[in-house]
């Protein structure tokens, strides 16, 4: 398997021909790298002008590794080849190395780069990226792998160090400033050269007075001000070691290229749809970083939120004023480490009259505001405290807790509340303080606890009768000046009490199931299934030309193919349904056909728009102007893998991937809308629509002049 490795974007704040001094100290070797021992140049390129400077060297090295290992190897050294291209004209040195040594065992690329900030021309952006294929090694694969791996996190961290290193020894040699690369031409002007004596004193004077405001400590980092300090812009959105620091916490060097590897991939495939920094790095530390297991999880929830409308349930849901009178937690100040603290008082609790009163799905929604709310405040406290808070403590009270709550409806509405949770809001709980377990506890415990994962479980902390007030109890992660006055606090908790429900409130099973229902087919999205032979269509109708078509669609298995189509006479509506205007039939997946298999592309209808392909995992935004009233249909095609041109057999890469599509079956998620021209608002380059809510669902596209359409498409 190839390793790979992403680091974020080091930024430094000094100038890029500094850096470049500081770098080029690095050379012959560097006693800071006991594992480099020399290097030797081998050849070497300098542009007439001087703006070129090409060099490559064959480095030495010498490998921490077992003994045993280097006898089998029959090496003592491994050598490098390191070819740096400088062009000062562009302030840009590229680094690339690869391995001489058992090149044709282990193949080990690196790539480096040094730019100029693109915010702040005095900054200079660093970059690497590498990776490791060892295809064999005497059977000692999984050792090289780990050793490898070993060395390259080190240097990693070291390569900061030692940049500072030599940027400080330049400074007690004097060298503040290196002046840029000017065209021969230009630099023998008197008055440039005058000019840039005037610069040097000038910055020599001013730099060492920054130093001595950053302190002696040596931080090249560190702010000045001692205020809170912005996160510093990058190119192309991309994550910069600060921002990682400041507001995810400290990650290991494998840890951070894990994150920005899977974030990555999301904004290539959920364009303008992908979850913040936070949530990703919990999906990844749920996974133990494995990227795989991480993406495929994520890619689900992903999936869920946007069905579900769950990014909005905050602003557009009301929870019943059932919830709010009788469902005793709520949100009260924060623990000890700054998390935000949930207290909930589930012995108070009538968990039968709830679920009685409003039904799984209400209970099951007002915990997801609850975890939604969580989030939000996990933002906030981390700005507050100036330190990254991405989970909540919980206190649970069961005082009051008895056999009236193993009620078996309440305790099956709780594990598909835990199962939801934990597949969607990974770690999310910092802490769980169970307070005055009774004796019906265990039972309780016995029945929910093979639901929790195993990292979850760690988490809890159980407290039988008053032990919470004793030695490692409540006050190691609480202050006492917010423990609530129902545990012997002083704080008044404005948490509901909770209490009976009213029988009065109680609804039959038949008001439930329909109430139910419409929670959970409260989303503008559809799902459809598509077979092979059996595309699904819908039917769209346009009465006036120059109408925006706009959609939306998630491939959530499978690859299909997406077509647009119109016709001038209706087809035949299905006759397991009824079509609405957009063709749409119940929210579970279903499949509809309309082209009748006696049409002729081309005398009964016609292709308005080339065949897209989708893959499995994107999703696609687009609009389609209409050139003509009629009728519009939008299908989705079951994909074939194509047979190779030369044999007509299958590749390999064909064959295992149909493999991955169960019984020929694939299944979309989709939105349609049709927009009139004049709510289009500004230009065929947004999908904004002035009356359409799907303007918060999509991302802008752009429009082919040609075709009178536009899709984006998240690869």
């Amino acid at each position: 398997m190839v390793q790979k490795y992403q680091s974020p974007v080091r930024v430094y704040k000094h100038p890029f021909e500094l850096i470049m001094a500081a770098y080029e100290r690095r050379f012959p070797t560097c006693p800071l790298i006991p594992m480099f021992v020399d290097s030797d140049t081998v050849n070497e390129f300098k542009s007439e002008d001087g703006a070129i400077h090409v060099i490559e060297r064959r480095c030495k090295l010498d490998i921490d590794a077992p003994r045993l290992l280097k006898k089998i190897a029959g090496v003592d050294y491994v050598y490098f080849v390191q070819k740096n291209s400088l062009n000062s004209r562009e302030r840009t040195l590229h680094i690339e190395a690869h391995n001489e040594t058992f090149s044709n065992r282990v193949i080990i690329n690196e790539h480096c780069c040094y730019t100029v900030h693109p915010e702040n021309e005095d900054w200079t952006c660093f970059e690497q990226s590498a990776s490791l294929d060892i295809k064999s090694f005497f059977g000692f694969e999984s050792t090289v792998e780990k050793i490898a791996m070993k060395q390259y996190t080190s240097n990693i961290k070291k390569g900061k160090e030692i940049i500072e290193y030599y940027l400080r020894q330049l400074e007690e040699e004097g060298i503040t400033f290196v002046p840029r690369w000017t065209p021969p031409s230009i630099a023998t002007s008197s008055e440039t050269s005058a000019l840039c004596r005037k610069q040097a004193v000038s910055l020599a004077v001013v730099v060492p007075d920054a130093a001595q405001k950053e302190g002696q400590s040596g931080e090249v980092l560190s702010n000045p001000s001692g205020a809170p300090e912005p996160v510093v812009g990058t190119p192309d959105d991309k994550l910069d070691a600060d921002y990682i620091k400041r507001y995810l916490g400290d990650l290991t060097p494998l840890q951070e290229s894990c994150l920005i590897r899977l974030r990555q991939w999301l904004q290539e495939t959920h364009k303008g749809k992908i979850p913040k920094d936070e949530h990703i790095l919990r999906f990844l530390r749920a996974r133990d970083f494995n990227i795989d297991k991480a993406r495929e999880v994520m890619c689900q929830s992903l999936t869920w939120r946007k069905q579900h409308q769950v990014d909005y349930i905050l602003d557009t849901w009301n929870p019943p004023q059932v919830l709010q009178d009788y469902y005793a937690g709520g949100w009260h100040h924060h623990d000890k480490d700054g998390r935000p603290l949930y207290v909930l008082r589930l012995g108070q609790m009538d968990t039968k009259g709830l679920v009685r009163a409003l039904g799984e799905e209400a209970l099951l929604r007002y915990v997801l505001s609850i975890n939604e709310e969580g989030l939000r405040r996990c933002e906030e406290n981390t700005k507050v405290f100036g330190r990254p808070i991405s989970s909540w403590t919980c206190l649970v009270d069961l005082e009051g807790l008895n056999m009236r709550h193993l009620w078996r409806p309440g305790v099956k509405a709780l594990l598909r509340i835990i199962e939801v949770v934990e597949a969607n809001y990974p770690e999310t709980l910092g802490r769980l303080l169970i307070l005055r377990a009774p004796r019906v506890f265990p039972v309780l415990w016995t029945l929910v606890s093979p639901f929790i994962d195993d990292n979850t479980r760690r988490k809890f902390l159980i407290y039988a009768g008053n032990d919470y007030q004793g030695p490692g109890g409540l006050l190691d992660y609480i202050d006492k000046e917010i423990i609530p006055d129902f545990l012997g606090g002083e704080c008044m908790c404005e948490v509901p009490e909770g209490g009976l429900v009213p029988k009065s409130l109680y609804r039959t099973a038949e008001e439930l199931e329909n109430e139910d229902l419409k929670l959970w087919t409260e989303t503008i999205y559809q799902s459809a299934s598509v077979f092979k032979g059996a595309p699904h269509e819908i039917l769209i109708q346009i009465v006036d030309a120059s109408s925006v078509i706009t959609w939306d669609f998630d491939v959530c298995k499978g690859d299909i193919v997406f077509n647009i189509y119109h016709s001038k006479r209706s087809p035949q509506p299905p006759k397991k349904d009824s079509l609405g205007a957009h063709s749409i039939t119940s929210p579970g997946g279903n499949n509809v056909q309309l082209i009748d298999r006696a049409w002729q592309l081309g005398r009964d209808y016609s292709m308005v728009e080339s065949p897209l392909i989708c893959k499995e995992g994107e999703s696609v935004q687009g609009s389609h102007v209409t050139r003509w009233p009629g009728f519009y249909i939008l299908q989705w095609k079951f994909h074939s893998m194509p047979a190779c041109a030369a044999t007509n057999l299958p590749r390999v890469d064909d064959v295992l991937a149909s493999l991955q599509v169960s019984s020929h079956k694939c299944k979309v998620m989709y939105y349609t809308e049709v927009i009139g021209s004049e709510d289009f608002r500004g230009s065929m380059t947004s999908l904004e629509s002035s009356h359409s809510g799907f303007s918060q669902l999509s991302a802008a596209t752009t429009t082919s002049s040609q075709s009178h359409s536009s899709s984006m498409i998240s690869r």
